[in-house]
């Protein structure tokens, strides 16, 4: 029993059940090109990864059966909360794919005095399903079981005023400033879960880096250059994850 082709499925999986897959499932499948008797490996976002055979194909239709499950191997035990200014258009879908790929486990949008891109309503909500069908995508290609949770984007303010410090998550700001020790110096002693707050295109602002002080979050750089919005985040979950 062999299988190559991974498919994100909606919903519970119980072992020794026959499936008619979702329509986004069947979509990827017949993209795939199986057939009956091939076998695939579904998840549903939660832990671990099912073995099935395609018992039927149809136009429209996909029939499975799940024959066994496998917990999760690859997942790591580190929680990495991103809370980034949105970078404009697909600098955004990008971030959201390559952080999903490092092992992120959530990642909230946020509308700040330098975010271009503004969200509210319908559009807002339209984009964070946008946003998670990338994540499931990249889980689907990575290997990874859990998909991260990809919150609706948020305003500056809007965030601040719900969130709580918790000792058990050690929270920096990427930071230009002079006075901001390297990231390098702090991760190898961080033993819980981060939250790590960046800024859009041009970076936080002062006043919002100041608040992020007060709210007990710790400036790091990333050395003496200056990387783009949706690459600086990324350093910091590939040496961290």
């Amino acid at each position: 029993m062999s299988a190559h082709a991974r498919v994100f499925v909606r919903g519970a999986l119980p072992v020794g059940s026959v499936l008619s897959l979702d329509e986004e499932a069947v979509r990827h499948v017949q993209v795939l090109r199986l057939q009956p008797g091939m076998w695939l490996e579904l998840f549903n976002g939660e832990a671990g990864a099912y073995q099935a055979q395609v018992l039927q194909m149809g136009r429209q239709s996909v029939e499975v059966q799940i024959a066994s499950f496998a917990p999760d191997s690859t997942e790591t035990n580190r929680r990495t909360h991103l809370v980034m200014g949105m970078p404009a258009n697909e600098r955004m879908d990008w971030l959201v794919e390559k952080a999903t790929e490092l092992g992120v486990s959530r990642i909230t949008p946020l509308m700040t005095q330098r975010t271009v891109l503004k969200l509210a309503g319908d559009r807002a909500l339209k984009r964070q399903q946008h946003w998670q069908g990338i994540a499931q995508s990249a889980c689907a290609q990575s290997g990874r079981n859990r998909i991260p949770l990809i919150d609706a984007p948020m305003a500056w303010a809007a965030w601040w005023s719900q969130w709580q410090a918790d000792t058990a998550v050690e929270p920096f700001v990427l930071s230009l400033q002079s006075a901001a020790r390297p990231w390098r110096a702090f991760s190898p002693a961080v033993k819980g879960s981060v939250c790590l707050l960046s800024g859009p295109e041009g970076g936080l602002t002062d006043e919002e880096e100041a608040m992020a002080v007060v709210h007990g979050f710790t400036p790091v750089s990333l050395g003496p250059y200056t990387l783009r919005s949706e690459t600086a985040p990324l350093v910091v979950l590939s040496q961290w994850l």
